[in-house]
């Protein structure tokens, strides 16, 4: 009886320290298109980082706090529209970071990266 507890020991430890492993590897199989296709035509807010760092909703400059009120808003429709993102190739990606973090915390969820395509 006292062999097959220490096997089992020796497995559970095993287990422990595999398991951790296991659920950290990233696996994607991204996929492999020319260009996005456009959303299904849904409503869409459109926001945009410009190289100066300025935050812009549709063509119009926003402040912050106009920013959050008008997430907020648009937030509180239904259905929700999604965000289309916008940013200058020479923006850090922090600045992206946080305007997504006030879009998630407005509560919209659907968030796409409007780019160029490849040419």
């Amino acid at each position: 009886m006292t062999p097959l507890v220490d096997v089992m020991l020796v497995l559970l430890v095993i287990f422990m320290i595999a398991a951790p492993l296991m659920t950290s590897s990233l696996k994607m199989d991204l996929p492999k298109v020319a260009a996005a296709k456009n959303n299904d035509g849904g409503a869409a807010l459109a926001l945009g980082i410009t190289a100066d760092g300025l935050v812009h909703v549709g063509d119009a400059v926003v402040t912050h706090d106009d920013l959050v009120r008008t997430l907020k808003q648009a937030a509180a429709r239904q259905p929700q529209p999604d965000v289309l993102l916008r940013a200058d190739q020479s923006v850090p990606y922090g600045r992206v970071a946080e305007l997504i973090g006030l879009v998630q915390d407005a509560g919209l969820t659907h968030i796409g990266f409007i780019a160029q395509p490849a040419r």
